[in-house]
């Protein structure tokens, strides 16, 4: 605000207040920038294709932790009540030992046998319940809640391919570690374009318009309205060589990133050729021990009807009855690894997720954030409302 004062004949002065006024808008838009703001963009969307694949290699490592962790719990169960019939058994053997004992049948060496397996029966009758203990608080700890009504798994070798070639194959085309490690591939990729936008010509567009009132009515001009648009074109000259070297950097870690994917594959071909030696490894050993415990029991009732008759002892009975439980044990060993190798193989070709198991639980689906989030120009909250 201005105040104007002037001095008239007769000492009278007047007075005027005069407020001038000017508003203006200025806008600018660039129209090229070497195609710095495209290819930005799209080293982000490469980025979140990366971390899909990240995600979905973490989500099978918690597949096959819950599935290890079922499979410890219910063959450490099963151990604990193979050592508890061992038990049983021993327990009536050292009974009849002592009547035939007391019946001349049998010598003290017998009793002293009987009661020496029968401790050791014990003994493993408690690592059997210490193991399942164990178990079932990594079970806890990895599925959320303790096991209750557990039912026998069964291999999923039905989604697995046929061939150990094919699933070297598969592997590298759904792997998510190999997909994840080419989408940092193709970011470095991008990441050069980035670079070598500095190299390049900006063009920008910057229009103006203003108006200016002036309310002091003895100038000759008291509204003034203008308006102007500008091109600008920049072209790099100099700029140290910080352009030329960002250019140079970004080409150096795109060969680190190829030679990092060539390393994720050769470990992923390793992994699925190990995964699938051993998923039909177990597939022997599962049979040999089923086929143990069947020769077993069948010696163990041999021995027991000798022994009757006299021409056994009691320590071939214990003998025979140890062999059987042995037996036992690695049949629910071998059940146990024939189902996490089954896992463990389907995990290296890279189908181990919810949907390829056809499980009856709610999936976290990253491309719905993604869209929900994509060209977003404000706000603070998150889709989940934080």
């Amino acid at each position: 605000m201005q105040e104007v004062r002037n001095l008239l004949p007769g000492n009278i002065i007047q007075r005027a207040s005069l407020q001038p006024w000017t508003i203006g808008l200025t806008v600018s838009q660039v129209l090229y920038n070497g195609n710095k703001t495209a290819n930005n963009v799209r080293v982000a969307e490469l980025q979140v294709m990366s971390g899909r694949e990240a995600l979905r290699n973490v989500g099978q490592g918690v597949l096959l932790d819950a599935v290890t962790a079922y499979m410890n719990v219910m063959a450490n169960g099963a151990l604990q009540e193979s050592q508890r019939a061992n038990v049983d058994v021993l327990r009536e053997i050292l009974a009849t030992t002592k009547r035939r004992l007391n019946a001349g049948d049998v010598t003290p060496t017998d009793t002293a046998q009987a009661e020496a397996r029968l401790s050791r029966g014990l003994a493993d009758l408690n690592a059997a319940e210490v193991a399942l203990a164990i178990s079932k608080e990594i079970y806890a700890q990895v599925i959320g809640q303790p096991p209750s009504h557990l039912q026998a798994a069964m291999p999923v070798d039905r989604l697995v391919p046929v061939t150990q070639v094919a699933a070297v194959d598969t592997s590298i085309h759904e792997n998510p570690a190999v997909l994840g490690a080419g989408y940092d591939v193709d970011v470095a990729q991008t990441s050069i374009k980035v670079a070598e936008s500095a190299l390049l010509p900006t063009v920008s567009l910057q229009g103006s318009a203003s108006r200016t009132r002036d309310t002091d009515t003895s100038l000759t001009t008291t509204a003034t309205d203008q308006a102007s648009i500008l091109g600008q074109v920049n072209v790099p000259i100099y700029d140290g060589g910080t352009a030329a070297s960002q250019t140079r950097q970004a080409k150096e870690m795109t060969s680190q990133s190829r030679l990092v994917l060539e390393q994720v594959r050769n470990q992923t071909r390793t992994a699925v050729v190990s995964a699938w030696v051993t998923n039909e490894g177990t597939k022997i050993a599962l049979k040999a021990a089923e086929s143990e415990v069947h020769a077993a029991d069948v010696a163990l009732q041999g021995v027991r009807r000798e022994n009757q008759g006299g021409q056994r002892t009691t320590i071939d009975v214990l003998n025979a009855q140890q062999d059987l439980t042995s037996a036992r044990a690695r049949q629910i060993t071998a059940q146990r690894d024939r189902v996490i190798a089954s896992y463990t193989l389907l995990s290296a070709v890279g189908r181990l997720d919810v949907h390829n198991l056809n499980l009856a639980t709610p999936d976290y689906l990253p491309e719905v954030h993604y869209h929900q989030v994509r060209d977003a120009w404000h706000g603070l909250r998150t889709p989940s409302g934080q």
